[in-house]
């Protein structure tokens, strides 16, 4: 019978393994100040979120928040604006694409598209053409032709649903991920 040769493990095996253990906990402590550096301070978490109370919001009313440092529309549409954003054909949009980041990225952009619920409206109020700012349309005061947004800077006009129909704007306003928390609270982010 042949006998299995195993070597027993020798003081200096004893040495080698606990220097690389040791090596490697001294790399792994020095390296984790340069790696938690990376993760996002307590004022960016901050913004990743916010909530919003839906209950002053009048029908027709647009308001205005900041997250991450943009604007952020709610709109609470009317039945007319509704009604009258659900007859635009995608096939006459500058931008046919819904840009919602609660649906798939190549979704067409009907008014189904682009709302959760038909009475809310969520965007980002960063025109797609240079970055300003455009004003929306109340009863008092319509901006542009569609009953939307204008864009005063260069006169890109959206619809009551956020899809630019005129100017120079190349893409529909963008909608953030957002949820229902309940039928007046909603988190944006």
């Amino acid at each position: 019978m042949a006998q299995s040769q195993t070597a027993e493990p020798t003081r200096r095996d004893f040495l080698y393994i606990a220097t690389g253990a040791v090596g490697a906990v001294g790399v792994a402590a020095t390296a984790w100040p340069f790696i938690d550096e990376m993760n996002p301070s307590a004022d960016v978490l901050a913004l990743a979120s916010i909530e919003v109370d839906l209950t002053p919001i009048q029908p027709g009313q647009a308001v205005t928040f900041i997250w991450r440092s943009h604007p952020l529309f709610v709109r609470r549409r009317t039945s007319e604006e509704i009604a009258a954003a659900k007859t635009v054909k995608v096939d006459d949009l500058i931008d046919p694409l819904a840009r919602n980041d609660n649906v798939p990225e190549s979704a067409p952009a009907t008014d189904e598209n682009r709302v959760m619920k038909p009475e809310w409206l969520v965007l980002i109020g960063v025109c797609t053409h240079l970055g300003c700012t455009p004003q929306a349309s109340t009863a008092q005061s319509r901006q542009g032709d569609y009953g939307g947004w204008l864009c005063h800077c260069h006169g890109s006009q959206y619809d009551t649903a956020g899809r630019v129909r005129v100017g120079p704007a190349p893409r529909n306003l963008d909608v953030p991920r957002y949820a229902f928390l309940s039928d007046t609270r909603l988190k944006i982010g």
